[in-house]
């Protein structure tokens, strides 16, 4: 990995910036010789993909799920009670 000084770096940055992301090689800036950071080409992260299917015959779900409950639900949206 190649040391770069901070005002070579300044003056070359689209340059170094260039050569890192086409060769895949990172490279350090340093000050006065001393080491600051090192520059990678970024690297996207792709979301996991959701497997389709995995709770098949795990989760029970009544057929009347749309329904359930709806007289209690209306009664209390409309205000009514027992």
């Amino acid at each position: 990995m190649k040391t770069i000084n901070m005002h070579e770096a300044k003056t070359h940055l689209s340059r170094l910036i260039d050569e890192a992301v086409t060769t895949g090689e990172p490279f350090i800036i340093a000050k006065a010789g001393k080491p600051m950071v090192t520059v990678t080409a970024y690297q996207p992260q792709h979301p996991a993909r959701r497997k389709l299917g995995t709770l098949t015959g795990k989760i029970l779900i009544p057929p009347d799920f749309d329904t359930m409950y709806q007289g209690e639900i209306i009664k209390m949206f409309e205000g009514e009670e027992d």
